[in-house]
Parts: C-alpha cells; sequence; structure tokens
C-alpha cells in the first residue's frame, strides 16, 4: 500500500537549535534521553554520575543522536517533586560536562523558568517544558528572552495508578482525546506567542502517557495527524513507556519492538522528532520509516 506525501498546514521551516539547523520534512529527527535522576520510571536514571552522564551522551552522539534532553526530575506518574535547588544541582554539572564533549545540541527538560536559564547559560540549547507554559507563569518569557527553541508538551492533572508493569493515569477526561489534544496544543501556541516565543521556535508534543489512560494513548497514537493543523513541528515520547507494556504485557526492559512501533507509525503519520531511550536502534528504525515515507 502506498502511504501519501506528508502533509503540513504551512510550509516547511527550518529551526536553529545550537549549531544545528533542523530542517523540518527533511528526516525525523532523534533525541537522547539522558535522565540525571535515581527514580527514572526506565530504569537508566544516571543519578549524580557525571562520568556516566558523559559516556552516555558520548555513545548516544556515537550512534546518530541529534539532540541530548537532560532532565533532572522524574515525570513518571506518581513522582515526588524535586526542589529547585536540587533540580540544578542534578542538571548544570552534567550539562557542563557534556557540552564539552559531544558536539550535538542539548535540551533541558523542565517546567522551571530558573532552571532553564541556568541550563541554557550552562550550554542547554532548547527547552522541553513538560506543562506547555502552563507549569511556571516565568517560563514564557525566559523562553523568549532565551530565544531557544522550546517544546511544549500536552497534559493534564490526573489520579495515577501504580500497577506491576509501571505507573500510568485513570480516569481522564476526555470528549474526544485527539481534538481536545489538538486543540489544548493549539492554545499553548498562542500563550507562546503572546509571549514573544517565535513561531520558528516552538515544537509541540502530545503528550504521549501523560494526564491520559492507556486506551487514550493509543486512540491519540492513531490520531496524531490531526496535529498537522497546528503547523508546527511535533517530538513524540513514546518510549518504553507503561501503554507499551500494559498493552503486551511485558516489562520496561522489554519495549523495544513496541516502542519501534509507536516510532515507526508516529513518523508516518507526520511526526518530526522523536525522543527515545534505546538511540541506535531507533535511529534505524527512522531511517528506514523516512525512506518509507517522506518525499525529496
Amino acid at each position: 500500500m502506498s502511504l501519501p506525501p506528508l502533509a503540513r498546514a504551512s510550509q516547511p521551516r527550518e529551526t536553529r537549535c545550537g549549531n544545528r539547523i533542523l530542517q523540518w520534512g527533511s528526516r525525523t529527527y532523534v533525541v537522547g534521553i539522558l535522565n540525571v535522576t535515581p527514580d527514572s520510571f526506565s530504569g537508566d536514571g544516571i543519578g549524580g554520575d557525571v562520568e556516566r552522564a558523559v559516556s552516555q551522551a558520548v555513545r548516544f552522539a556515537a550512534e546518530g543522536a541529534d539532540i541530548l534532553d537532560i532532565g533532572g526530575e522524574s515525570t513518571r506518574p506518581g513522582a515526588n517533586a524535586v526542589s529547585l535547588q536540587e533540580e540544578l544541582d542534578r542538571v548544570l554539572p552534567v550539562i557542563e560536562a557534556v557540552q564539552r564533549e559531544v558536539d550535538v545540541p542539548l535540551s533541558i527538560d523542565t517546567y522551571k523558568a530558573a532552571v532553564a536559564r541556568e541550563a541554557v547559560s550552562a550550554g542547554a540549547a532548547m527547552v522541553n517544558d513538560v506543562w506547555g507554559l502552563g507549569g511556571d507563569p516565568a517560563m514564557g518569557a525566559a523562553v523568549a528572552a532565551l530565544a531557544v527553541p522550546v517544546v511544549l508538551m500536552h497534559n493534564r492533572r490526573s489520579q495515577s495508578r501504580q500497577s506491576a508493569l509501571g505507573g500510568y493515569y485513570e480516569q481522564a477526561a476526555y470528549g474526544d482525546v485527539a481534538e481536545d489534544v489538538t486543540r489544548e496544543l493549539g492554545e499553548a501556541i498562542a500563550r507562546a506567542s503572546s509571549c514573544g516565543i517565535a513561531a520558528d521556535n516552538i515544537i509541540i508534543d502530545p503528550g504521549i502517557g501523560f494526564g491520559k489512560t492507556p486506551q487514550q494513548n493509543i486512540e491519540l497514537m492513531r490520531n496524531l495527524g490531526l496535529l498537522q493543523r497546528l503547523g508546527q513541528p511535533v517530538l513524540i515520547g513514546t518510549s518504553r513507556k507503561s501503554f507499551i507494556g500494559l498493552t503486551l504485557d511485558l516489562p520496561v526492559e522489554e519495549r523495544l519492538e513496541g516502542t519501534a512501533a509507536t516510532v515507526a507509525l508516529a513518523i508516518a503519520q507526520g511526526v518530526d522528532l522523536v525522543r527515545v531511550h534505546d538511540v541506535g536502534a531507533m535511529v534505524r528504525v527512522c531511517r528506514m520509516t523516512d525512506a518509507i515515507v517522506r518525499r525529496s
């Protein structure tokens, strides 16, 4: 079966991220995850081991990562919040060390304006906000002043549940989950624009696994193409998440194939960036999928 050409609501644009120019629509960009936390859901939390973080960053760069996303606070369902100072103490030494060793742009995974400012000062080139500028009222102005790309992720507060296969959300109220997420991301784009953030610096993320039940995550995966209405580059993060584990009845360390399926299907629906733990394998999935679905 021949897949239709990828369509965008506006012409493809370029975004500068550090020393790289991201050319939207040309290929899929791979974002490697560096969790500088002791409690990551995926079991790959580095904690305060800067040397280990650098080693992982070097490996990810060699495997083809386009961006490295560094986070100091777990966002898994039910995770405890950390203080501003603790988050800074976790991420700043890693950013400073990694940017000396790899020629790959760094992203800071935070919803706190103060962390974003300090991280960019230390060498980060992008902000990844899981609350889409809604978690800290100062974040929009901070990102605008920093003039770096920002990922606006869709999120909702919802009751979480723990299971043997990981945490997930239950009883999340949506009318039509894909339509609701698209509308709310449109509102996040408007919020970013009103803060003075340039359109070329706005990336959206539907927030798979955040404030959505496992079945709602699957329904959203079926309808990612709706996000093309918004005319912004799209990032997706499905890697090793509990909706994969619950679907396949597999623990986190056995979700590589499930993740690969979600990555390929997301690219076929127009996604531009994928945020992953298993960089080498997912780079190969992206390149093969790109060869099938993208048009020169």
